[in-house]
């Protein structure tokens, strides 16, 4: 008899979603993520499990596409048993009520969980995100915390956060009654009452502070504790898996460390690096993978997406340069660009020409650089679940493929990493 599930999720991009399947493997919790709600044969791919999810990409779609795809993904997870389904979303928490809303998603959500109290928990003190009285900050890409409307993330193209107040940024999006839980209350340990008392008074939702790792430890095990009793549809950052991982540890829940966190030798092959991200970061990362025999390859978007005989270029470009040995960087953007946002058709169009790479040349590592590109480039691979490989950099773990392509596969938020990230993510 297999043992229960402990939890499942839903990933609002693809990035984000391994994001989790680090923290479970952290954990010791046997995990995969499907593309689409798994069927018997996709369970039985990576038998034992205890969690897994479902990669999405509803932070680049509007409330209308929520309302028309997400219920039978959250129906599917609700029949599965766990007693926490998790709508995991970045813990910049950038939405918008056009665009990603999470107003829009948890309240889809709490409707298939039969209306109960939603937790709500950003913070994650791993990746530097800090909730203070519901005021989201954020360590930036010189190090420096920042509120996050002074953030970079302020300038985000697509859903900019200049509302610092997770609770009022939610209220642009939903109708639902926000409570909050003070980082006080988890302190001094009546966070339990809190909760009770939020919940007792009509709360829809309720917003935790995570200040620093014990007080996710805290949320953690009061969040298990109330999922136990009746199943729970939550929102937040990789930080609440963290809090769950805490507490299920401290239950024995885990299973023993996985010690091969170290990948065992290989032989030297060229990466690929992919990025449609205009962050800063990612900036500083083409910058120094380009001033390190990286071959660089720049796409032009609007022009790109317009022209097959360019792609059909771009693609016998990148496939001489890796059949020749060299690393090699296929770029939309260097930084933020002042043009639309070509949204999904260029990451769809980047994971049909990853594919054909691939396919034609012995590269067995790929990197997806930004959470929307990653989201849609990667549902052109014929894929069907990613599975936990090694941990490369804390947000960002290096996937084994199911399905059509077999290789590692990394996918790497704009934010993410440090300048030389390309050459960590080569070489491990």
């Amino acid at each position: 008899m297999r043992d229960p599930l402990l939890y499942t999720y839903y990933g609002d991009d693809f990035t984000g979603s391994t994001d989790v399947l680090e923290q479970l493997a952290r954990g010791g919790i046997p995990s995969a993520l499907f593309l689409a709600p798994p069927t018997v044969e996709d369970l039985a791919l990576v038998p034992g499990l205890r969690a897994y999810g479902i990669a999405g990409e509803s932070r680049s779609q509007s409330p209308e596409w929520m309302k028309q795809n997400l219920p039978t993904v959250f129906r599917s997870l609700q029949a599965a048993g766990a007693p926490i389904t998790h709508y995991k979303v970045c813990s910049t928490f950038d939405s918008s009520p056009q665009i990603g809303s999470i107003g829009c998603a948890m309240e889809i959500g709490r409707e298939i969980f039969q209306g109960h109290m939603v937790p709500i928990v950003v913070g994650a003190p791993h990746l530097r995100r800090y909730v203070w009285r519901r005021r989201l900050y954020a360590a930036g890409p010189d190090g420096r915390v920042l509120r996050i409307d002074r953030h970079p993330m302020s300038r985000h193209p697509v859903t900019p956060m200049c509302e610092a107040d997770l609770r009022r940024h939610l209220c642009a999006q939903t109708t639902l009654r926000i409570d909050h839980v003070d980082y006080r209350n988890i302190r001094r340990g009546d966070d339990f009452t809190a909760f009770a008392k939020a919940e007792a008074a009509g709360a829809d939702a309720v917003l935790f502070d995570t200040v620093r790792s014990p007080e996710l430890s805290a949320i953690g095990r009061l969040l298990w504790q109330v999922a136990r009793q009746r199943q729970r549809f939550a929102v937040g950052s990789s930080g609440l898996t963290a809090a769950l991982v805490e507490a299920w540890r401290d239950m024995g829940l885990d299973s023993a460390l996985r010690s091969d966190t170290l990948l065992p030798p290989k032989t030297r092959r060229p990466l690929l690096v992919l990025s449609g991200s205009c962050s800063v970061a990612t900036e500083r990362q083409l910058r120094w993978a380009l001033a390190h025999d990286f071959v660089g390859i720049a796409l032009h978007p609007e022009e790109l997406l317009e022209d097959t005989n360019r792609q059909h270029v771009i693609v016998a470009q990148a496939i001489q340069s890796i059949r020749q040995g060299r690393d090699t960087v296929l770029y939309s953007a260097m930084g933020a660009v002042s043009g639309p946002a070509s949204g999904s058709s260029l990451g769809e169009l980047l994971g049909i020409m990853m594919r054909q790479i691939a396919q034609a040349t012995n590269i067995s590592r790929v990197l997806l650089c930004g959470g929307d590109t990653s989201s849609h480039a990667v549902r052109q691979l014929g894929l069907r679940a990613l599975t936990w490989q090694a941990n490369l950099h804390i947000g960002v773990p290096l996937c084994r493929t199911h399905g059509a392509l077999d290789i590692e596969l990394a996918l790497k938020g704009g934010q993410m990493g440090d300048d030389d990230f390309f050459q960590v993510v080569r070489d491990a």
